[in-house]
């Protein structure tokens, strides 16, 4: 993994060397969820969760006002469940909080064309990700119980259940984003993602499993292209 990323970096700055264009740094904040359904098939009701992205991206033109956007990110995802007894919270509720840790790879087309000063910019493209690491924490009053995440595919015992969560390491879906690049180089933007393949594993002691873990998110960036 760390020689795919490195790869991915020189590609990248490759590729703006031989364009002449410049490199954008980039950050801000996720707000992510996972939706789908539990192994019966209900619909999961997860709340927000707040992480973070930041990295790098290039624009390669190959239309006017037409680029296509490469980027290398670091960006944290998952989601966050509170389970009470309604009306009221009673003392034996918990929080589950589950982040995971991805590398990122968006291509992005983007069009940018030329507004006031600046450049509108309104983007849309697959994406392409690998688990890195993650932890899942669940506190149930003042307990504090952690998981660490693993990622596999399948999951043949259970034993190792106690002290470790599973995760799929591959994660792929679509991203649109919208936004404004100031004459300067500063730009803004908001994007959403939808993620489209699972990332629960597969229980080697479960049959007619119906769970589908997907992520899900939008956020928000700040960024200089220089």
């Amino acid at each position: 993994m760390k020689f795919l990323t490195l790869s991915a970096i020189l590609i990248l700055s490759s590729l703006a060397m031989q364009a002449q264009i410049g490199i954008s740094l980039l950050g801000g904040v996720n707000f992510q969820n996972i939706n789908g359904t539990n192994s019966n098939g209900d619909k999961l009701e997860n709340g927000l969760l707040t992480g973070f992205h930041a990295g790098v991206n290039v624009n390669i033109p190959v239309a006017p006002d037409f680029y296509f956007q490469p980027g290398l990110l670091f960006s944290v995802k998952g989601a966050k469940n509170e389970f009470y007894t309604p009306p009221t919270k009673a003392a034996g509720d918990y929080t589950t909080t589950t982040r995971l840790s991805y590398v990122e790879l968006p291509l992005t087309l983007l069009y940018r064309p030329q507004l006031g000063n600046g450049h509108l910019l309104l983007g849309f493209g697959p994406y392409l990700a690998y688990g890195i690491s993650g932890k899942e924490t669940t506190q149930l009053n003042s307990v504090s119980i952690e998981r660490t995440v693993k990622f596999k595919n399948s999951v043949d015992g259970w034993t190792d259940l106690v002290e470790n969560a599973y995760y799929r390491p591959f994660d792929a879906g679509a991203n649109i984003l919208f936004g404004y690049e100031l004459a300067m180089g500063a730009f803004i933007h908001l994007n959403a993602q939808l993620g489209l393949l699972k990332i629960n594993p597969e229980y080697a002691w479960i049959s007619d499993d119906q769970t589908a873990y997907r992520n899900t998110g939008y956020g928000l960036s700040l960024g200089y292209r220089f």
